[in-house]
């Protein structure tokens, strides 16, 4: 992949910071990178078209209406939305070089945003299982189970992912390695933003009508 522009100077795949981050190297990963990002989104796509072949079946079991409460998946939307907002701050730290203080603490922020979203989602579990929403129950149950339980393991591995980050970029510093780093995990993050908002508008505000 070329990293070229118009003026023949070398620009980063992906997210413009500065000419000296990009390397001839880069576009080989950026490529990868996408290629599993593309492979996520099939993954996705799939969970959701079993959803909504599926989501109908109760087999007389808990429908959408008594398992559901859209006051929890609305305050978990709200955190994973205003996460996607804090690590957007620290994209333009790190471009702008504003400091390793208000990057790290941007990517602090997003953490915790992050796992209180985590929280959140592992009391409706609970409370779900509370209700006798098992996913033996139906294949609506099975369908749920498969999709939201899939995003939140994604939520947890990009946690893990910035903590991982925050411990490099305090030991290494911000090079061209960690810069390029982040770039692909604020598009992991923003990427599961975006999914999120397709199951709490697809599931979780539809099962509610």
């Amino acid at each position: 992949m070329s990293v070229g522009s118009t003026t023949g100077k070398r620009r980063h795949p992906g997210l413009n910071l500065h000419e000296s981050d990009a390397h001839p190297s880069d576009g080989e990963v950026m490529f990868g990178f996408w290629v599993f990002m593309m492979s996520d989104a099939v993954l996705f796509a799939l969970l959701f078209a079993v959803y909504a072949s599926l989501g109908v079946n109760t087999a007389g079991g808990p429908g959408p209406h008594d398992v559901f409460e859209l006051g929890p998946a609305a305050m978990e939307t709200l955190l994973l939305l205003l996460s996607s907002f804090t690590f957007g701050i620290a994209s333009l730290a790190m471009k702008y070089r504003r400091g390793m203080a208000l990057l790290q603490g941007m990517l602090a922020l997003t953490l915790l945003l992050g796992l209180g979203f985590l929280g959140l989602e592992v009391h409706d579990f609970a409370t779900l299982q509370g209700k006798g929403a098992l996913p033996q129950v139906s294949a609506f149950l099975s369908a749920f189970y498969a999709l939201v339980p899939t995003h939140f393991l994604h939520v947890s591995l990009g946690c893990v992912w910035i903590v991982v980050m925050m411990v490099q970029l305090r030991m290494s510093g911000l090079d061209r390695t960690t810069r390029t780093r982040l770039l692909r995990l604020g598009l992991f993050w923003h990427f599961l933003d975006i999914v999120w908002v397709m199951i709490f508008s697809f599931v979780f505000l539809r099962g509610m009508l």
